[in-house]
């Protein structure tokens, strides 16, 4: 039996490093942005008013639809509710 081992859950499911990559920040906008809408104790409707879309994008997006948003959405709604973008890290991979 090959065992294969991958640095995170995105890698293991990817066809491509793109993809995984995509994925992971689609996944860390999603939480961001959930965390912001409990901390705010905003319903669904609520919610969906504020970030700009319909009530079923936002009961997507609590349950993790991932696949369905994309960056430039999720980079939208978060705009929406006030928040900002500050910092990014890059780090490089050890075979580039």
């Amino acid at each position: 039996m090959n065992i294969q081992s991958f640095e995170n859950v995105w890698d293991a499911i990817s066809d491509t490093q793109e993809e995984a990559e995509n994925m992971k920040i689609r996944s860390q906008l999603m939480t961001i942005i959930n965390t912001w809408v409990a901390r705010h104790g905003l319903s669904q409707e609520e919610a969906a008013r504020v970030l700009g879309v319909t009530q079923p994008r936002i009961s997507e997006l609590a349950r993790g639809k991932i696949a369905l948003f994309s960056v430039d959405k999720l980079i939208t709604m978060l705009a929406n509710a006030g928040m900002h973008i500050v910092n990014i890290e890059i780090s490089e991979s050890k075979a580039a």
